[in-house]
């Protein structure tokens, strides 16, 4: 069995409303509640930063699936959108929902699209984030595929 670590370093400075830093060996950047919430809503917040980690699962999964089917693709972008709701004060992050689209190559046969089809859903599913949301927070993907 192999294991990983990854490591991030936060520094929170103030108060409630104040802001704060996020560091890794890969990025540093501002941290503070979003204004949704009454917040400064300055650099990123933790609603952002777990819809990121979800899209770039997501992708990241979805590109090494379609490049082990050997499906050419010629493009592939997305956006997402995190719901999060509050009720009676409780915050509580309720979906994720993640809007693919693929344009391939023009030479997919009916027999890539299909697969192509299966493979944008089955991504969601085999991505290590989404599955340590499962339970917790809706992801569900809602795929467009262009010639």
């Amino acid at each position: 069995m192999a294991r990983h670590s990854f490591h991030i370093t936060t520094d929170w400075p103030g108060l409630r409303n104040d802001v704060g830093t996020l560091s890794s060996e890969n990025f540093h950047t501002e941290i503070s509640i979003p204004p949704e919430m009454a917040g400064p809503g300055v650099g990123t917040n933790p609603d952002e930063m777990l819809l990121g980690a979800a899209a770039t699962c997501y992708i990241i999964t979805l590109a090494a699936m379609l490049e082990r089917s050997h499906i050419e693709k010629k493009d592939l972008t997305m956006t997402s959108e995190g719901i999060v709701e509050v009720e009676n004060g409780i915050i509580t992050y309720k979906e994720i929902i993640h809007r693919p689209v693929l344009t391939l190559d023009i030479t997919a046969t009916e027999k890539d699209i299909n697969l192509t089809k299966k493979l944008l859903l089955k991504a969601e599913q085999s991505c290590m984030i989404t599955r340590a949301l499962k339970g917790n927070v809706t992801v569900r993907v809602d795929p467009e595929i262009h010639m």
